[in-house]
């Protein structure tokens, strides 16, 4: 069973794979510099170079670098704080993201004029003849990372919302949630993504939710189905801005 204290040691160990640190690092204050690599069992997203990403779990900022540029982005950043780093001029784009609220989450009320179900991953790839879920199915049969259990919400026999949780590494599947936008005031969001957390807990991995810092409807999605921000992660950058002579 899947407890509050496995969770986040599960957490800090894949952040610190993916982002080339030590897992304490997230527990300390301050910027911590580091070298981007593409170490074994990172989360296969795609690699872009140069290379600057941050992330912070509410303490330190682990700030990720290309080793050709780490020397400058250092000689920018050293001395700044959390809120000065990412607010820099050439940073933008950082998303919040969610981990489920073990002390609080449960299975949510359904709204009862829909059919609710559960699909494996051997099926899933027959919703790929849906083309209006473009959040919630990648519609690629050779992802590196497949959606590995999905949940979806049908009206009279046609599906009108579904939410998948994609297979990342060995210990954390993150959550996708779409719903057609005729069927979006009915909460159909927040009941998919509360059921398919609880498919994923079950099957004894920890589901993670991100979204758009600007998608405030997607942030209470999260919240309403049993979530709680966890981290905040820059992965875009305006490093033309930085690299100019």
């Amino acid at each position: 069973m899947i407890n509050k204290k496995i969770m986040m040691d599960c957490v800090y160990k894949q952040l610190a794979i993916d982002y080339n640190c030590s897992p304490d690092d997230f527990l300390k204050d301050g910027l911590i510099f580091t070298e981007a690599k593409q170490n074994e069992g990172r989360r296969p997203f795609p690699w872009i170079t140069p290379r600057l990403e941050m992330i912070t779990m509410g303490n330190s900022i682990v700030i990720n670098a290309s080793a050709d540029i780490l020397p400058l982005v250092y000689k920018q950043l050293e001395g700044k704080t959390r809120y000065e780093a990412l607010n820099m001029p050439f940073v933008y784009g950082v998303n919040p993201y969610f981990l489920p609220d073990l002390d609080k989450i449960t299975l949510l009320n359904r709204n009862k004029e829909f059919e609710y179900e559960t699909i494996e991953r051997d099926d899933i790839q027959k919703l790929y003849i849906l083309k209006d879920f473009n959040y919630a199915l990648q519609y690629d049969i050779n992802s590196q990372h497949p959606e590995m259990v999905a949940v979806i919400a049908k009206y009279k026999d046609t599906v009108v919302g579904i939410a998948s949780a994609s297979g990342e590494c060995k210990t954390m599947w993150q959550v996708c949630v779409d719903v057609i936008r005729s069927y979006r005031e009915n909460k159909l969001a927040t009941i998919l993504v509360n059921k398919l957390t609880l498919e994923v807990l079950k099957r004894g991995y920890i589901p993670y939710y991100s979204t758009d810092c600007s998608n405030v409807i997607s942030q209470r999605v999260a919240v309403q189905a049993g979530y709680l921000p966890a981290w905040s992660h820059c992965f875009r950058t305006r490093l033309g801005s930085l690299l100019k002579p």
